[in-house]
Order: C-alpha cells, then structure tokens, then sequence
C-alpha cells in the first residue's frame, strides 16, 4: 500500500528515481491508505483500507471537494459490490443476491421456471408454481380496505372458469373457525344477499360427516323451509319402556311406543308435546308382564277412546295388544280400538 502526492519536483537523478518509484507505487496500489492521498485531484480513484482487516476495502471516487464510495471489495469472497443502486450486475453469477428494499418489477412480471416458487428463509417451499402450456386461464389476488374482505378469483381468457381446490391423498378442505364456528356463505348471482353454511359450536363436541344424496340434481329440505318428499320413506322413531305405574308419552321425539305393563294399575299421564305434532298417527303396544298378575291401563282425560270406554286390554302373561292413536288437536289424542292377543 503507497500514496504519493503525484508531484516529482526538479532534483537530482537518485531523488528523482525514487520520486518517481514511489509515484508508480501509488498509481500500481491505486493509493491505497486510510484516508484520501494528499494530491488527490477531481477525477482521482483511490482505495480506502480502513476495514481491511474485515476483509473490506472501499473504492472512492474524489469529485474535487467529497469522497464518492463506488464500490466494496470483499477479499474473503472475492467479490465486487456495487454501491450505486443504478449499477448493473450479472446476478447468474451471485448465488445468494439480497436486496437492499423492496423490488418494483416497473410494470414487468416476474417470470418463474416450471415446479420452482418461494422459500422460506430455511429453504423450504412456501408456494410451488406449476405451468400449463399455452394457459389462459389464472387467479388474480386482490387486497381490500378497512372493512372488506381480500379476494382471490378466477381469471382470464375463457367466459366461464371454475375455481378447483384440490386436497392431497385423503385429505380434505377446511373452512377454520376463529371467533365463530367455520362458515362458508353462497352468494346469489347478484351478490346482494347470501346464505351461510356453518359447523357446530365446539359446545357441541360432535366431530361427524354429512353425505350428499345420491341420484339427480335436487334441493335439500330442512327444518323450516316448506317442500315436498317424494318416493321417500320416513321410518318413525319408536320408544321401548317398562311401565312402573305411570307413563308420560313424548310425541316430539317417538311416533311410536312399546309398552311393558306393570303387574297391577298403569296409567298413560297427560302428555306435554302433541301441541307441536298435530296429525301425528302411530301405534301403541301393551305387553302383559311374564309372570304375575296382569296389568291394566287407565287414561289421562287427554286421550280419547271409542265411545269413551276406555282402554281393556288382555290378560294373558307376555301378550299383547296394539293400540293405534291420532293427535285430533293439542290436549286431543284420539285412541282406536284394540287389536287384542296377537301371538
């Protein structure tokens, strides 16, 4: 490392040559030292070796009153880095280029190779891009304001494009919940009014699946929408009890009923649910005990009987008898006539 002020006086010849010498010595280490060379002059390059011993050298550039940093040389990498944002460089050769702030592709696009994408810092994939020749078809991301969603949509040169997600092996999509249970809400076409379908609470505790129905295209039905079933078959609930000495009949949940008497009085109580299942029909079967005394059957006065007889059923051990009943209105429960003894 030399500097020289570049200036070789009129001397003697020995003065001279080592004047000169030295001078030749600035010029071949580019005036290399820690601060600027004294005859430094508009135009003059030099080489700033104050980090030297990080591996770091700076090339300056003097503009005739300031130094003008160029350039870093990292002579552990062996590597030139630019300064000047508008230096170019040829990034094949750098293997891990960085960037100082954020990169404006200034209207261009970001071309990525087939099956490549984004790392994490690690190195491992965050997004893979997967081509198709001649595409014209993509998705377009759009970010949103305070108060509305961000979108991801389907895009591109055909009038009518699907949107297909696609899980791996037996995996599944999943719709997560945060504050609510996960919802998926059905636009209509005007996107004015939407429908929303959403999973139970974790209240509920249930982890369970829904199957579509098979067969033609149709609409579902539920609990409060009116439509009509057709070629379907309901198969009603039936409750199976043994009667102590009473027995409260639960018309919201069973439709029909299986009755083990009592040796002795049976009493069917009033009922609380037939407001809500008017026109409900079913059946309800008296067993005899095994053993013992028979069992009879008296009737809260909601139930009505032909003729207001009441109820006589058999008396055999273990027969039994069928009773068929109509909710008439609420506090109305119409009994038929019994089919005594089948066997």
């Amino acid at each position: 490392m030399a500097q020289h002020d570049m200036n070789i006086a009129n001397q003697s010849f020995p003065s001279f040559r080592s004047d000169l010498n030295n001078s030749l010595s600035a010029l071949n280490s580019m005036h290399s030292g820690t601060s600027r060379p004294s005859g430094a002059t508009t135009g003059t390059l030099w080489l700033d070796t104050t980090n030297s011993g990080s591996n770091s050298l700076e090339i300056k550039f003097f503009d005739g009153s300031d130094d003008i940093s160029f350039a870093t040389v990292d002579t552990s990498a062996n590597t030139i880095n630019f300064i000047d944002s508008q230096s170019q460089s040829d990034l094949v050769n750098d293997t891990t280029p960085q960037l100082g702030g954020d990169l404006d592709t200034n209207s261009f696009n970001i071309k990525i190779d087939d099956a490549h994408g984004i790392n994490d810092d690690d190195g491992n994939e965050l997004i893979v891009f997967q081509k198709t020749g001649s595409a014209v078809n993509q998705f377009d991301i759009t970010n949103s304001a305070t108060g509305n969603p961000p979108k991801l949509e389907a895009t591109g040169g055909d009038s009518n494009i699907d949107l297909d997600l696609e899980a791996k092996g037996t995996g599944h999509v999943t719709v997560r919940g945060n504050t609510n249970a996960g919802a998926i809400q059905f636009n209509c076409e005007s996107n004015s009014h939407g429908q929303i379908v959403k999973s139970q609470p974790h209240s509920a505790s249930v982890t369970n699946e829904l199957l579509l129905p098979a067969g033609a295209s149709s609409t579902l039905v539920s609990l409060v929408s009116t439509g009509t079933l057709t070629n379907k078959v309901n198969i009603p609930k039936t409750e199976t009890a043994t009667i102590s000495t009473s027995k409260t009949l639960d018309f919201d949940t069973y439709q029909n009923f299986i009755l083990t008497l009592g040796s002795g009085a049976n009493t069917l109580a009033q009922p609380s649910t037939e407001a809500g299942n008017v026109g409900q029909t079913g059946i309800i079967v008296f067993i005899q005990p095994s053993s013992g005394s028979a069992g009879t059957v008296s009737l809260h006065g909601d139930y009505e009987t032909v003729g207001g007889a009441g109820l006589t059923v058999s008396s055999a051990n273990s027969s039994y008898d069928v009773v068929p009943y109509l909710i008439k209105a609420d506090n109305s429960i119409l009994l038929g006539t019994p089919q005594l003894a089948f066997s």
